[in-house]
């Protein structure tokens, strides 16, 4: 849970031109949802009765969907870790479908395919792998689409945004069983980004064909 807390609460994001619009939704609810993924159950409910208020005017407000639920997928680890299985499976049903609505909505929004890829990414770490695999995939899918939406204005993007998105790429692919992709997008890596903090890792698999568990998760794919 430790990891996926770290995962959500660094998915930031920076303008295609390296500064944050101003409105953004994101920075509207993410210290509180930030706070609630470290312990701060207050903050999260204030987090998620944000989302839910804006929910109620336009149910199809697609990045309040897609925070709201991660914050019920985060509240279903956490019911998992309390030995409640019934409760943690429902929220973490109800948080999956909320993020995929919203990616149906907009899904050419930056500001939704990362956050729901980061958390499926994560959230599937210690699960059966015939359960993780169709998620794993969903997240890469989602990463690609981000690659190709960010395509024009890519280079123009620093060495951590762009060694993010690799990463999570390249990790994705490394987890589906294709070494063959895995390499291209960490060869991509040390080659566009090499002073992303993603790049060290990147060559340990390149030289290993593994990264160490302990090696830390960084903000796999936070950046617009």
């Amino acid at each position: 849970m430790t990891t996926l807390i770290f995962a959500i609460a660094l998915m930031l994001g920076i303008g295609q031109n390296g500064a944050a619009p101003a409105g953004r939704f994101d920075l509207m609810v993410r210290t509180d949802f930030f706070a609630g993924f470290a312990g701060d159950e207050a903050r999260l409910k204030k987090g998620m009765e944000a989302c839910e208020e804006i929910l109620a005017a336009n149910p199809r407000h697609a990045e309040a969907l897609v925070w709201h639920g991660s914050g019920l997928l985060f509240q279903g680890g956490m019911a998992f870790a309390a030995g409640n299985p019934q409760r943690g499976g429902e929220l973490f049903g109800r948080g999956l479908e909320e993020m995929n609505r919203a990616v149906a909505l907009e899904p050419e929004n930056v500001g939704v395919l990362i956050p729901q890829a980061a958390v499926l990414l994560v959230a599937t770490r210690n699960m059966p792998p015939d359960t993780a695999r169709p998620l794993i995939e969903q997240a890469v899918g989602n990463y690609e689409k981000v690659l190709t939406i960010q395509a024009p204005y890519f280079s123009t993007l620093g060495d951590h945004p762009k060694g993010e998105l690799l990463f999570g790429l390249a990790e994705g692919y490394s987890r589906l069983g294709k070494p063959e992709l895995a390499r291209r997008y960490f060869e991509r890596l040390v080659k566009d980004a090499p002073e992303s903090g993603q790049a060290p890792r990147a060559r340990m698999w390149l030289d290993t064909g593994s990264i160490p568990k302990t090696a830390g998760l960084g903000c796999v794919g936070c950046h617009k």
